[in-house]
């Protein structure tokens, strides 16, 4: 089986089950390297050649979170298509999430102020203010958009679900002016070249922000989606409420925020201070 064929039943299997272009683009880029490196036909790989290479990763200075999604990607093709069982008893390294630097609020309102256009601030308001991932608010349609009732539905977001997302005020408001400048029967609220906005391109807009606001931390786009989860965590928020807004389908994967907010464990006091009051 030629490299072009492993990636194109790739694809074809990974779009019947509507899985996003992001997961087709690595699951097959992880296939054509583990081709290139064995040198090898798919149906001679062994257990040995797919240990090999995921070492070889590793020593390459990759996270584990690549290697972990390169395993997947591997097992997908032999294990789920070709029923080859060779990757029945490899294991990875636990992938270690590290504690991002969440941004402060003031730190988020320099940022915007620095967005350098409307269509910028608008990008970055709704990662904050909704908490959408990159990807959803450049797939973002005008006709997903509510103003009179303060919300949007994303469709087909992560997992291909469709979910509702709340609006800000200043969010509604900056909306207002900016659709005086889209064209007449505009599609996407974030128009790119050919289609929608790329997130390669959004996230060179948060960084160029970044840049003339001065800010010393690194920002990124989903550090905008952290602070919005982190600020309503300090805010009093229920974290199943959270949960729902980021649309994780599991409370562990919410959780990790009470681990970040600075906040709320300024709030908690030592037992020592208990015992230094009772004892003066």
């Amino acid at each position: 089986m030629e490299l072009l064929e492993v990636k194109k039943k790739i694809e074809t299997e990974l779009k019947i089950q509507g899985k996003s272009q992001r997961t087709i683009r690595m699951y097959c880029y992880f296939n054509e390297k583990f081709l290139e490196y064995s040198k090898k036909a798919p149906e001679q790989m062994t257990t040995e050649d797919v240990k090999a290479f995921l070492a070889d990763l590793l020593s390459k200075g990759n996270e584990a979170s690549s290697v972990s999604l390169a395993k997947s990607a591997l097992a997908f093709f032999y294990e789920n298509m070709l029923e080859k069982g060779i990757m029945l008893k490899i294991k990875t390294p636990k992938h270690k999430r590290k504690i991002p630097e969440v941004l402060t609020r003031e730190e988020v309102m320099v940022l915007i102020d620095n967005a350098g256009s409307l269509r910028n601030k608008l990008l970055m308001e709704f990662m904050y203010a909704s908490g959408l991932r990159v990807s959803e608010c450049a797939s973002l349609r005008v006709k997903d958009i509510n103003m009179e009732e303060k919300s949007g539905l994303l469709k087909h977001g992560k997992g291909g679900k469709d979910r509702f997302f709340i609006l800000s005020e200043q969010l509604i408001k900056d909306l207002r002016d900016y659709s005086l400048e889209l064209e007449e029967n505009q599609e996407f609220l974030f128009p790119g070249h050919s289609r929608e906005i790329t997130a390669r391109a959004v996230q060179d807009i948060i960084m160029r922000a970044a840049k003339r606001a001065g800010l010393k931390k690194h920002v990124h786009c989903h550090g905008l989606r952290h602070a919005f989860a982190t600020h309503l965590l300090e805010n009093g928020t229920d974290i199943r409420i959270i949960q729902e807004l980021l649309a994780h389908s599991n409370l562990q994967t919410t959780q990790f925020y009470t681990q970040i907010s600075k906040q709320q464990l300024m709030k908690v006091k030592s037992p020592m201070d208990s015992i230094s009051k009772e004892g003066a």
